[in-house]
């Protein structure tokens, strides 16, 4: 029995990726080696490329099978094609890091780097084109790169990778298709990916989930998805919907590199050939059982920053979310608790979070013992600016791809997982409203007089234009210590009445009766001017005035707009 393995071949454009998955492969599928005419026009790989090839199981896998089809997965290397290398990462088991030996670490390896430690967890590092190497200087120079590299991978998950040095095309070339003879390394290399194989997790049984990376027609036999089953299993006949479209179609059959099937699951490289399907409808997406995948307009993610990324992540700052193999622009609004954290997946939606203007760096304040704010788990409202077929507790990347592409910045912002997601084109009013999102807010004003013992009148705590009505009943804080409640307006100026239910104290009450009385002798004396200039030459200082501190919550995204407390 075969047992499938899917390695994903990611580095910096023109490492030797496509050179090196070309060496290694015996079978190759419809889209492999750049056979994308752009890709050959321009000498890069513009798509994911597919091939494979067989080795031995080693000695942890026989109980599983005694071969081993290990797929390459190619992954363009081009800053401006990262969103199809996102794409790819999600359906690889692990990863082979291709650095060309003559430049180290460039900035799309980095990023490469990047994105396996969030959705990896091996990975093989190859040191590619030796062979530029001085014959006399080759291995001091092989170990001084790979010293380095040991220093890059320090402070990741990977410390431990195994570094390999080859030339996957000896004198290298033009023509890709004039592969050499004597590549240098390849067998240590194969060595070495079969001491990464393990047994993935494979969820063969509940709903069917297939990830499609090309479409194409074959005349008089229908139209071929081509792509990698997620979860769940598959048969000849089963239906098969394809959310994004709306539309169903049964599977007449099914291929695994040329070789056909009547059944595949989870992990497996497949083909599948449907019926009166134009395949121009479909470039890239994501196929399932019927009725499995909803098209989402938001998302509600669990998020935590990249440490790499050296820019703040504002609320309301437009970033692409890579969801799956879609990417696309979408808002996004920062929220957080102080609260245990929760471990089981998903939301209380019954629990108040608080706004954040950004998302924290929460390893880096307590690195750097910072007092503020520390939320110990963060969520962000993800709006997307279109409809994306999103499965349950997918994973999410936030970037800034419109970043320039020549700059040695990270572009990948942030992580997630999707905890809700909202189908409803009317979402913002009637689901968010039950997000209970707040903002924190205060407001100063100034006690301009006293009306009785348990009320005064407070002028600029509110605006003119003001609906009062949102206020009234909120308590206020006089600096003298009372509490009150606002009562109603006073005048049309914008004025109110604070109501002070436990009455005034005697020194409020006395300081209040003084500043009257300095108001009125200020009106009415001549000399006011002349005994203000005698005060401030004895450092007599004025009486203060009172001020009124209101606090509040505002819902962000509650209907009534309405302030609580």
């Amino acid at each position: 029995e075969m047992f499938y393995f899917n390695i994903g071949v990611l580095g910096h454009v023109d490492s030797g990726k496509t050179t090196l998955s070309r060496c290694l492969s015996t079978t190759a599928s419809t889209a492999a080696f750049d056979k994308n005419p752009q890709s050959q026009e321009r000498g890069i790989t513009l798509d994911l490329g597919f091939s494979c090839f067989e080795v031995d199981a080693p000695p942890a896998l026989q109980s599983e099978a005694s071969r081993v089809q290990i797929t390459l997965v190619d992954c363009p290397g081009h800053a401006s094609l990262i969103r199809t290398i996102i794409a790819g990462a999600h359906i690889i088991d692990a990863m082979m890091l291709v650095v060309d030996v003559t430049k180290g670490i460039q900035t799309q390896t980095a990023e490469c780097l990047v994105i396996g430690e969030i959705l990896c967890n091996h990975l093989l590092v190859v040191l590619n084109k030796v062979d530029l190497l001085p014959a006399d200087k080759s291995k001091a120079m092989i170990d001084k790169m790979t010293k380095r590299l040991r220093i890059a991978l320090q402070s990741t998950k990977f410390a431990n990778a195994k570094i390999i040095a080859i030339a996957a095309k000896p004198g290298g070339g033009e023509e890709m298709s004039n592969l050499a003879s004597n590549p240098v390394g390849i067998t240590e290399l194969i060595s070495a990916l079969q001491e990464i194989l393990y047994v993935p997790k494979r969820q063969k049984s509940g709903p069917f989930v297939f990830s499609v990376d090309h479409c194409f027609g074959i005349r008089g036999q229908g139209t071929v998805m081509t792509g990698t089953v997620l979860q769940g299993s598959i048969a000849i006949n089963d239906a098969l919907e394809i959310p994004l479209l709306g539309i169903t179609k049964k599977v007449k059959s099914m291929q695994m590199f040329r070789k056909p099937v009547e059944k595949a699951v989870q992990g497996d490289r497949l083909g599948v050939c449907v019926t009166q399907f134009d395949p121009k409808l479909l470039e890239r997406g994501i196929a399932c059982t019927p009725g499995l995948i909803k098209n989402a307009v938001a998302l509600l993610i669990c998020v935590e920053k990249i440490p790499y990324y050296k820019q703040s992540i504002e609320t309301k700052a437009k970033f692409h979310m890579s969801i799956g193999n879609e990417t696309v622009m979408s808002k996004v609004t920062f929220f957080g608790t102080t609260d245990s954290p929760q471990l089981d997946g998903c939301i209380d939606l019954g629990k108040e979070y608080k706004y954040q203007d950004e998302l924290i760096d929460v390893k880096k304040q307590i690195t750097d013992n910072c007092n503020s704010y520390k939320p110990t788990q963060q969520f962000a409202l993800v709006q997307l600016e279109r409809c994306v077929p999103v499965l349950p507790s997918s994973f999410v990347i936030g970037s800034k791809l419109d970043m320039d592409v020549h700059t040695n910045m990270c572009r990948l912002a942030f992580k997630g997982t999707t905890l809700e997601i909202y189908t409803a084109k009317d979402y913002a009013e009637s689901q968010l409203p039950t997000l209970k999102i707040y903002k924190n807010k205060s407001k100063e004003g100034v006690v301009e007089r006293m009306l009785n013992e348990s009320e005064v009148i407070v002028k600029n705590l509110l605006k003119k234009d003001t609906n009062l009505q949102l206020f009234v009943g909120l308590k206020v804080k006089l600096s003298t210590g009372e509490t009150g409640t606002i009562d109603s307006h006073f005048g049309s100026s914008g004025k109110l009445k604070v109501r002070v239910a436990a009455g005034l104290s005697k020194a409020t009450i006395e300081r209040m009766l003084a500043q009257a009385a300095g108001k009125k002798k200020g009106k009415n004396s001549a000399a006011a001017a002349a005994d203000s200039m005698q005060n401030l030459s004895l450092d007599k200082k004025p009486t203060e005035s009172i001020t009124v501190k209101l606090d509040f919550k505002k819902y962000v995204f509650a209907n009534d707009k309405k302030m609580v407390q």
